[in-house]
């Protein structure tokens, strides 16, 4: 395992970390930048809990290679809260119901994120359409639709995109 020095924006923050460039991003986060809200699930691309942005699009993290993300931005569930102040779609999720066990939300959270700051007002199919990579097991989709669309008219109502 040859490890290198790698420099990329973190939640808004220039940093540099000596990795396996080969390592995975999700891993990188949990485990040597101590960001625990990406979650590993599958660890195959499949349930969407390890959703991040990179460069503004949502990716699962758990197949992106660290060396990938050099001079890049990524961006976590961490990431979008402003000290402790969550996001309005942070707590649309809480008031509507929307958050369960809570594994698959942060994921759920980042693709609807990357949605409402390309579209601040998506249609039903274009939420159902951004949040189609993410499984969740307990909550069901309806609260998860709902509180995107609660998300994007605050923010309308707000004059904010996201």
């Amino acid at each position: 395992m040859k490890k290198e020095m790698i420099s990329f924006f973190l939640n808004g923050e220039s940093i540099e970390v000596y990795a396996d460039p080969a390592s995975s991003l999700l891993h990188l986060l949990r485990e040597k930048l101590d960001l625990y809200g990406t979650k590993e699930g599958c660890g195959q691309g499949e349930c969407g809990a390890c959703t991040v942005l990179l460069d503004n699009l949502p990716v699962n993290s758990c197949l992106i290679p660290v060396g990938k993300v050099k001079n890049r931005t990524v961006l976590t569930i961490e990431g979008l809260s402003v000290g402790e102040e969550y996001h309005p779609l942070q707590k649309a999720f809480v008031e509507e119901g929307a958050v369960q066990c809570g594994f698959c939300s942060p994921g759920m959270i980042m693709s609807a994120y990357a949605l409402l700051k390309q579209n601040p007002q998506p249609s039903a199919m274009e939420v159902k359409r951004a949040i189609s990579g993410n499984l969740c097991r307990c909550s069901g989709y309806k609260q998860i639709e709902t509180a995107v669309a609660a998300a994007a008219e605050k923010l309308k109502a707000e004059g904010d995109s996201g």
